[in-house]
Order: structure tokens, then sequence, then C-alpha cells
């Protein structure tokens, strides 16, 4: 097994490559909006999520080839969510890894419409070939990213996040809004990756356990990295929760005990692949990995 580094990087290549295919050339018409969607998604970010779609494959024994794409299609529902929550409407910011967001780069009504062709382009590269030698199996997968973006989902996270501005939410509060805003869509990378190979019941639960956990990990380290790294090295302005008056695992814990959390969530998630042997170990990898990072 080649380290983890090496691995990570050959991934974040091949999901560059596939992205960067994808994506309609910035010299087709509309030129412009071409070129915005390109520029909010190559050349930056962790691809966390494709990261655990390749991981969650190899516990299946999935094709890469068919992960790579179902990998592209998360990602690409993840920029769209960043361009969009990067407006004035949204949470207003000017930097997103490390450059000008696209409403700023470009404009606001083509951040808009780069966000819709995004999501829409990510339905289409989840449809344009087979993910799964069953087709109720693909058909399924589509649905679950559909609801993973949605209402019950990313969006109706984000939704529940704007309206908690300025309010003091208890834990369960905060974490009913994070499994919607962040969790959901980690929940679907590693679930569109397992269905890409063989994948039954008892896998299909212990991975939906440690996706579930995995994504508040997240988040919690976001909150904990918001509040303490600098800008430079987030890419995105540092300390804006706390300016904007938002609801954190930091405000309502404070760092410490959200940093212990954070490393209740790992070993939880650690638990939930104990008897999925060798073959999960880049997931456990990627526990460690989303908890230890600093940026």
């Amino acid at each position: 097994m080649t380290d983890f580094s090496a691995w990570t990087q050959a991934c974040q290549a091949q999901t560059e490559t596939t992205l960067a295919e994808c994506l309609p050339l910035s010299s087709i018409t509309p030129q412009r909006l071409h070129e915005a969607m390109r520029y909010a998604v190559l050349g930056g970010g962790k691809r966390v999520r494709p990261l655990l779609a390749f991981a969650a494959g190899e516990v299946t024994g999935a094709d890469v080839n068919r992960v790579q794409h179902a990998a592209a299609a998360v990602e690409l529902i993840h920029a769209y969510s960043l361009v969009h929550d990067d407006m004035p409407a949204m949470d207003n910011d000017a930097l997103r890894r490390g450059k000008p967001t696209v409403h700023v780069e470009f404009d606001e009504a083509t951040a808009l419409l780069v966000g819709d062709a995004l999501q829409s382009l990510a339905f289409d590269i989840l449809t344009a070939q087979p993910l799964s030698d069953d087709p109720a199996t693909q058909l399924n997968m589509v649905q679950l990213l559909a609801l993973a973006a949605g209402s019950r989902g990313m969006a109706g996270g984000q939704a529940i996040d704007l309206a908690s501005v300025g309010k003091p939410l208890d834990l369960p509060e905060l974490e009913f809004m994070h499994i919607h805003k962040t969790g959901a869509l980690i929940r679907a990378s590693v679930l569109l990756g397992a269905q890409c190979g063989t994948v039954d019941a008892a896998t299909t639960t212990a991975l939906d356990h440690y996706a579930k956990c995995i994504g508040l990990a997240f988040q919690v380290v976001d909150d904990i990295l918001d509040a303490e790294a600098p800008t430079a090295t987030l890419g995105k302005t540092a300390g804006k929760d706390a300016a904007d008056n938002k609801p954190t695992y930091v405000s309502l814990l404070g760092v410490a005990q959200a940093r212990e959390l954070a490393q209740e969530l790992r070993a939880d998630a650690h638990k939930a692949l104990a008897h999925l042997g060798t073959p999960a170990e880049r997931l456990r990898q990627l526990a460690d990995f989303v908890v230890e990072r600093s940026f």
C-alpha cells in the first residue's frame, strides 16, 4: 500500500483531470460563463469529498474509472455551494482558496449562473455512463446526491445557518444544522464511492455511520481553524464566523472542548470501520487527516 500522502496526491490529480475534462472549455460559447466555471472548480481545494469517494470505493472493490466520475459529481456540487455561499446575499466573502471569489473576479450574475450550471453538470456526469452494473443502483446514486444537495441536505442546512445568525443554539441544534449543511455531502461522497462497487447492507450501515462522524468532525475542525488559523493559511477570510455572530462549535463549547469533540468523533469513525479490515485503511487515514488538518 502506497503511503497516504502519495495516495492523496494521486487521487487529487485524477480528480483534477476528470473535472478539467468534464467542464466545458472556456473557448465554447458562452465563454465567460465557462471561464468562470473552470475558475471556480479547478486548481484549488483539498478535494476531501473525492478522497472519501475513492477510499470508500476501495472497501467495495470499485473500479476507479467509475469512482472518479462519482467523485467529480460530488465535487461539482461542493464547488457550486461555495460559489453561492460566498455571494453578498449569503456569507459575502471576497476570498476563497487563496484567490478572489467568483462574484468578485467576475460579477454576481455570473456567479449565480456558475452555481446553477455546476449543479446541473454534476447530474449530467452522474448519468452519462455506467457507474454500476445495476441500473437501479445508479438511479439510487442520482437520488442520493439530489437529496444530499437539496432542502433536506446541504441547501436546507445553509437555510438553517442563515436563520441562526445571532441566535444561541444548543449542541443538538448545532449538530442538526451541520449534519445537513456539511455532513450530507460528505455522507454522499462515501456512499456514492461505495456504490460504484459491490456493497452489502452491513457495509453500507458501517460506512454511513463513519461518514456521519466525519461530516461533523470536519465542521468542528473548520470552526476551530476559523477561530485560530490566519487567512493566509486558510485561503479564506479567517475569523469571519465570529465577526458575523454565527453559532459555531467554538462559540458554544470553546476551543479545548471542541477539540475533544473532534477526537471523540474520530474515535467513533474508526470504531465504525472495525470489522471492514485492511480495505478500509484509507478511510481511517482520512478520519485522522480531517481531525488533524491545519487548513
